[in-house]
């Protein structure tokens, strides 16, 4: 089971990378198609709220494309929280996309002295985006003189609490913890398998099941989110962002979904319905989910993701 911890993330910008999409794309989280040759500018930005890098000797391996073992918190190697795609103009005054890549602090210094680590940093972010929005890259990138395209979007996000190593304020053993309540005991977790390398291609997603309940108060809801094929070595990669109206999880290459509370079931499309879910009037009753408060957790073991919000 990993509990995670609702953060603010302020991003202090850092570099700015500028690509281009390749092949005309749907991005699933929003349903908005791009064109190909469309300029995309990825902020690299910095969060002291970020969970730090893991340990040396893993992401060395990383490095050379070797296998790491991701069965611990080593396995997320370098996290980085991914936003949405923003709409903006380049310096022609034609259609752009930004996106906001935020890393820990800690990074900054390494990659002002380290140029194979800078280009590390850089083909991770390319390949988060990718796998956060569905667009495919390309690799022949320009940098503009420019620390951000744009100021990096504040925002609140779920981080795992075991990201976070040993003695820093943030950290939570892999143990039962009493951040939800009335949740039974997890079962044990099984041990996760290898995987290869850090980089992966993006493909098809499913959109997870998903129940809702408020809780005896009705202050709060709590989502019951069905991930059967979720794995701990996923949990580093994957987002599960709360707004005030909204839930957006992804998983990449697994799971997708959008919980919006705005969303009218008598005149929205059929697919959109299936994404709220039954119940969805009652549901948009309750007001606005508790961001501030926000709890989840990831049961692994019993692959469903529980959020109190």
């Amino acid at each position: 089971m990993s509990s995670s911890i609702s953060l603010a993330l302020n991003p202090v910008p850092g570099f700015c990378v500028k690509s281009n999409v390749l092949h005309p794309a749907v991005v699933h989280r929003t349903a908005t198609s791009h064109p190909p040759r469309l300029k995309v500018f990825v902020n690299i930005a910095w969060d002291t709220n970020v969970p730090p890098p893991g340990s040396e000797d893993a992401i060395q391996k990383a490095m050379r494309g070797q296998d790491y073992d991701g069965s611990n918190s080593e396995g997320s190697l370098i996290p980085v929280v991914v936003s949405d795609l923003r709409d903006d103009k380049d310096k022609a005054g034609q259609p752009a996309l930004v996106i906001d890549c935020v890393f820990n602090t800690s990074i900054k210094s390494r990659i002002l002295k380290e140029a194979n680590f800078k280009a590390f940093i850089v083909e991770l972010a390319l390949q988060r985006v990718e796998s956060h929005t569905s667009l495919v890259l390309s690799r022949q990138i320009g940098t503009p003189n420019i620390a951000s395209k744009g100021k990096p979007v504040s925002r609140q996000v779920l981080v795992p609490g075991l990201f976070f190593p040993p003695g820093h304020p943030h950290h939570q053993s892999n143990t039962k913890t009493t951040l939800i309540q009335e949740l039974a005991s997890p079962a044990a977790t099984a041990s996760a398998p290898r995987v290869k390398g850090i980089f992966k291609s993006a493909s098809n997603t499913q959109t997870p099941t998903w129940t809702w309940t408020p809780t005896k108060d009705q202050r709060k809801i709590r989502f019951m989110i069905n991930v059967p094929n979720l794995t701990r070595t996923h949990i580093s990669n994957s987002t599960l962002d709360i707004e005030p109206r909204r839930v957006v999880l992804h998983i990449p290459s697994l799971y997708d979904l959008d919980i919006n509370l705005d969303v009218t079931p008598d005149t929205e499309p059929m697919a959109t319905n299936r994404r709220l879910g039954e119940g969805a009037t009652e549901l948009k009753r309750l007001g606005d989910l508790d961001v501030d408060g926000a709890k989840a957790e990831w049961r692994v073991a019993e692959k469903v993701i529980v959020l109190l919000a």
